[in-house]
């Protein structure tokens, strides 16, 4: 019995591991993604760095700021700055070299999504509110990095007009709820729920699935 809570804890504190690094590979590629949004906009280098760090810890800041969850991650955590600030600047010097691999940094955005969501949802939960709130949570989590990106870089945001990431940080939320309402194990929840979110963000990227849109001036070329 005593080796059997002992196993149980150990896979817990690993899975727990995994989730924050995986979290960390997340933040880094998204601080990539900032860079290069930044370079696009010919910023000077605080700029690419300060735009990398947004868009890396934005998510999670709007989440603490609009649901009084403090710390701020990046207050408790401030090597995250560090994280982001190096990756910014590393983008700087070998941004050439990265189209070849856009691929890759596709796949671990996902990843990063992914973590983000569950790590949103999970926190919210912690500080007591309710299923609802934590869903929400867990996708401002996921796409509010981008989303303060893009409007500081003079752009619509891409989860607005393009990309299927709102939808998809929503449904990993909701799908971690209800495990956790149905009393499935954490180690479970956080896995199925890992994958889920990972391979539905890579079906959409893959297969160009995006949310129908709706175009005014079209609808009324329509009419007339």
């Amino acid at each position: 019995m005593i080796n059997w809570c002992y196993h149980h804890r150990f896979n817990a504190l690993l899975l727990l591991m995994i989730l924050h690094y995986l979290f960390i590979l997340g933040i880094c590629v998204e601080a990539v993604t900032g860079a290069i949004a930044a370079g696009r906009k010919k910023m000077d280098f605080f700029g690419v760095m300060l735009i990398a760090t947004i868009t890396a810890l934005g998510g999670g800041t709007v989440r603490d700021v609009l649901f009084a969850t403090h710390p701020l991650t990046w207050i408790a955590h401030p090597q995250y700055l560090l994280y982001t600030s190096g990756f910014a600047l590393l983008t700087i010097f070998i941004a050439h070299s990265l189209t070849r691999v856009m691929k890759i940094f596709l796949i671990l955005d996902a990843l990063g999504l992914s973590a983000f969501v569950i790590i949103g949802t999970q926190k919210i939960l912690n500080h007591g509110m309710s299923p609802g709130v934590a869903i929400i949570g867990g996708m401002l989590t996921g796409i509010c990095g981008g989303m303060l990106r893009d409007i500081l870089c003079n752009d619509i945001p891409l989860v607005l007009r393009k990309e299927l990431y709102a939808v998809i940080a929503l449904a990993g939320g909701l799908l971690f709820i209800t495990l956790t309402y149905f009393h499935v194990p954490a180690n479970i929840n956080i896995i199925v729920s890992l994958i889920a979110i990972f391979v539905t963000r890579l079906l959409a990227i893959f297969y160009h699935i995006e949310i129908p849109k709706f175009d005014y001036a079209n609808s009324l070329r329509k009419r007339h």
